[in-house]
């Protein structure tokens, strides 16, 4: 299996309510058949129904409650802007469920949660350098030792 994502899908209540929020944070998709495809660097962000990604999976879905174990995380240049986006997601509707502060790596990052659960974190990691596309490659740790 090659190391890569091609689509992350986000499993959504109301997709109308989701594309709107994501459209106030500046990204833009195009809705098909009651999804929208949203292109994010080398790979999309899919928003979906929550019940047709469950039954798409062969699944029974219990709903959202609690952490479902995973976040999504966007990488930006500046402790500023990492201010900068969670106040615009803030003011889209989010959720902040841990503050921006100083990180044990050095950094800075704050966590937010979309209007269905989806977890986001933002960070500046002064480690991870970040091409003028915006694609992060991660360091060779072992050169570091």
């Amino acid at each position: 299996m090659e190391q890569r994502i091609s689509l992350i899908t986000l499993g959504v209540a109301d997709v109308a309510r989701a594309k709107a929020f994501y459209e106030q944070l500046g990204w833009q998709g195009q809705e098909v058949e009651e999804t929208v495809f949203i292109q994010a660097g080398g790979l999309a962000l899919v928003l979906w129904g929550r019940d047709k990604l469950a039954a798409d999976a062969g699944i029974d879905d219990p709903g959202s409650a609690g952490f479902g174990g995973m976040t999504l995380a966007q990488n930006v240049r500046s402790r500023a802007e990492v201010d900068e986006v969670i106040a615009t997601a803030t003011k889209a509707g989010a959720t902040v469920t841990k503050p921006a502060e100083e990180t044990f790596y050095g950094g800075y990052a704050g966590y937010f949660a979309d209007p269905d659960g989806h977890l986001w974190e933002i960070a500046w990691n002064p480690g991870f350098t970040l091409a003028e596309d915006g694609s992060l490659t991660v360091p060779d740790f072992s050169a570091m030792n």
